[in-house]
């Protein structure tokens, strides 16, 4: 026994000597093009003391059957149109296994990175240890290098990491931060721009307005989201006093439970912090639905670690995120697809500055989310109806980026010479609402108008959503889902379930009659919209 144990511990000493030679490559890649092609200046290394906090992402199971799952319950032509699944049955069917979990958890505690947090879905896990550590498990080297567009060292590593480990591994984040998150949000900074029609300062639009024109006002209004909760995603804390001086200063007063939830470690509030994104993502949702149970505000600086969180949680039905960051598809779009078969809605801000190329075209280009660009409302009046609504010169509309995200066959039969859509790529948008420069939020304790973006579009139409969920619980009904398929399906028969955006363009793409890349198919059009998408 003691000779058979010496040669164990002989063999073990010539693996662990040997390193990366025994070790298995992640399925996806992790060093940043400019560092693989040697695009950028190395600026050195990463104190070996640095804490990391990273997430471990495993493989999903039955991929093409979750992606058939998706088109069943989202399409409204199919037997299972609306038949969604739990947490628990999509772990059981979809998710890693317990063992592969497990193993893999057991290999990274027992390397010297302390495991944080865990999934019910086991899809993923967090680590934290020093960057001595990290290296020394994913047998690589963490550097700084001088960005090439910014003003700023990024840290990356050296080469795509490998682990001793026989359970399968898709990534690691964490390792890397070229991309830094953005907000989707714009200040007008002196842009001569048409006054606008809302009831605010100085013509600006304040959270009410949209409900008033999106939905309606007085005894007929009757939806207000009660029994519904909107999450949000933010990649840095929000300051709650400035959501009570939204409220304070433009009402109505508030009654919706804002709950901030730290994924992972962190807090989810600060006190004195630019928080205008945050601040107007939680505003405008509730001025559309001021009758919700809550609001739910995920934060955290891990977009993948927060998505998987709302999803596994399952308790908002209505999910919105207007930040921009580095895409992650093959670790995402499972994630958004878990979101559909269990009756999420997701929606994302299709960006600014005309282009996806210049807004950065993450995540709004995969296909399993609900890509919201941005319109020009006028009002019939301060508080007032419907007048007109042409796009948002601004608007990032285009064919996705990403040459593997290809068009959905619900999109293909709006694509024409018109609105020059891509007939092999998807095309963003596909719904909108307004983010003209005549908006008002709240930050760092004061309150000003002239803002626009598609941050506020995405927040609007999770508010309408809770509504059209609300709408569907009183009627016996399920969650509307994933709407894409829905609404493409429905808006050649019925031509005023949305207010159709016609009227300028964003850079080459023009807003016209029927769908187009800035309006996407329109905005919401109050009960019209709301009957046509729950169903009779």
């Amino acid at each position: 026994m003691l000779r058979r144990g010496l040669m164990a511990s002989a063999v073990a000493a010539v693996l662990a000597a040997a390193g990366p030679a025994f070790a298995a490559k992640l399925t996806t890649s992790h060093v940043p093009a400019a560092v693989a092609e040697h695009r950028v200046a190395l600026a050195g290394a990463v104190d070996p003391s640095t804490p990391l906090r990273l997430q471990v992402v495993l493989p999903m199971r039955n991929k093409n059957e979750l992606s058939e799952l998706v088109r069943a319950v989202s399409s409204p032509s199919s037997p299972q149109y609306r038949h969604y699944i739990s947490v628990a049955e999509f772990t059981r069917r979809f998710g890693p296994s317990k063992s592969d979990y497990a193993a893999a958890m057991k290999f990274f505690a027992a390397n010297g990175l302390k495991v944080t947090d865990t999934a019910p879905n086991r899809y993923l896990f967090q680590v934290e240890g020093r960057a001595a550590d990290v290296e020394r498990v994913l047998h690589l080297k963490l550097n700084l290098y001088n960005h090439p567009t910014e003003n700023r060292t990024f840290m990356a590593p050296d080469r795509e990491p490998t682990l001793a480990l026989n359970v399968p591994v898709q990534q690691v984040l964490g390792l890397d931060n070229y991309v830094l998150p953005h907000p989707k949000l714009v200040h007008s900074d002196g842009r001569e721009h048409p006054a606008g029609t809302g009831s605010g300062p100085g013509g600006n639009f304040i959270g009410s307005d949209f409900r008033a024109v999106y939905y309606g006002t007085g005894k007929s209004a009757k939806l207000d989201g009660h029994g519904q909760s909107v999450g949000l995603m933010e990649l840095a804390p929000y300051n709650p006093s400035d959501v009570s001086l939204y409220f304070t200063t433009y009402g109505p007063a508030n009654k919706v439970k804002v709950n901030g939830i730290a994924v992972g470690g962190g807090s989810a509030t600060c006190s004195g912090c630019e928080d205008g994104e945050q601040e107007l993502d939680i505003v405008y949702a509730i001025a559309m639905a001021p009758g919700l149970d809550q609001v739910q505000v995920y934060v955290s600086n891990s977009p993948v670690a927060i998505e998987n969180k709302m999803a596994t949680d399952n308790t908002s039905k209505q999910l919105s995120t207007s930040w921009g960051y580095g895409e992650n598809f093959a670790t995402e779009d499972p994630i958004y697809q878990e979101m559909a078969v269990q009756g999420q809605s997701w929606f994302t801000a299709s960006g600014d500055d005309s282009t996806l190329q210049a807004s950065g075209p993450w995540p709004e280009e995969d296909a399993n989310i609900i890509a919201v660009g941005g319109t020009d409302l006028v009002t019939n009046g301060a508080g007032g109806t419907w007048q007109s609504e042409p796009g948002w010169e601004d608007s990032a509309s285009g064919p996705s980026l990403d040459k593997n995200i290809l068009i959905e066959d619900y999109q293909l039969p709006f694509i024409n010479k018109k609105n020059k859509g891509s007939t092999t790529l998807r095309n963003v948008s596909d719904i909108s609402a307004n983010a003209d420069f005549d908006m008002i939020i709240c930050d760092k304790g004061s309150c000003k108008g002239g803002w626009g973006g598609t941050s506020f579009s995405s927040p609007i139409w999770a508010g309408f959503n809770a509504l059209m969920n609300q709408y569907a619980l009183q009627k016996g009904k399920p969650t509307v889902g994933f709407l894409n398929p829905t609404t493409y399906a429905l808006a050649k028969g019925n031509k005023k379930m949305l207010h159709d955006i016609i009227g300028n363009q964003s850079g080459i793409y023009p807003a016209v009659k029927g769908y187009d890349l800035v309006g996407g198919l329109g905005s919401p059009n109050g009960l019209k919209t709301i009957k046509a998408i729950v169903g009779k």
